[in-house]
């Protein structure tokens, strides 16, 4: 559950060739790991076909519940590249042509410009665009609906640009490696958990390694509060188990 002081996400995957297996998904991976870093807290991780109908129906309950909302794929020229349509329907608002959007490719295009071009300049009505200037496309900005292509380096390379713009308040996390099984564990930590309601926990199995056998992680918006915590967990903890602390 997010904290007050937390900006919170949604994560929508959106593509037939995720779901069938014939392209591996790491978007939702890389959107993670940066938000984490800026300090938002991810919710939720949804991937959807190329459908108009799950699309709105998606990106509307993700808008109203997330601070931030970020799709992937389905932006382009072909058939499949239904995002923006389902955005508006969603939304129940028109897909216009946008002005913006069709200078830019006006310009690109030039004599070579045809319908599938003139396909990628429609956008739901009311649609901000973010203008990169010497990046190949402009990145559609819906309310609180970051419309990204679902190439992992176009993303990368315009999230980059703009991920300033949601850095909230640090998470603080430490971790612990411990070599013990978690049933060995699992009573002290359940104990911890019960007093610091401010804290996030987390218990992972390591298979194969030598020196450890579970990580702990005990993460805060606060400091002081995951140092108490890491505190009480060495303070319980018995035996010799505790290989290093990060």
């Amino acid at each position: 559950m997010s904290k007050p002081d937390e900006k919170t996400a949604g994560i929508i995957i959106i593509g037939d060739e995720i779901l069938s297996g014939k392209v591996q998904d790491s978007n939702s991976f890389y959107l993670a790991s940066e938000l984490r870093k800026l300090g938002v807290n991810l919710m939720r991780i949804s991937v959807i076909p190329d459908d108009t109908k799950i699309i709105g129906s998606e990106t509307a309950e993700f808008s109203s519940q997330y601070d931030f909302v970020f799709t992937s794929g389905g932006v382009g020229p072909t058939h499949d590249d239904v995002t923006m349509e389902g955005i508006a329907n969603g939304f129940a608002v028109k897909l216009v042509r946008h002005p913006q959007l069709e200078g830019y490719f006006r310009s690109k295009y030039g004599g070579r410009l045809n319908d599938a071009v003139l396909k990628m300049t429609e956008a739901p009505e009311g649609s901000e665009i973010i203008d990169f200037d010497d990046m190949s496309f402009p990145l559609v900005l819906y309310k609180n609906i970051f419309i990204f292509p679902g190439i992992p380096e176009y993303l990368r390379n315009k999230f980059s640009m703009i991920k300033e713009r949601f850095r909230s308040s640090a998470f603080h996390l430490r971790r612990l490696f411990l070599d013990a099984r978690e049933s060995d564990i699992a009573e002290i930590l359940n104990a911890v958990v019960a007093q610091n309601r401010d804290v996030s926990f987390g218990s992972y199995p390591i298979l194969g390694n030598p020196e450890y056998k579970i990580i702990l992680t005990v993460e805060s918006k606060s400091k002081d509060s995951a140092g108490m915590a890491v505190d009480e967990l060495l303070r319980r903890i018995t035996g010799d188990i505790v290989v290093r602390i990060e």
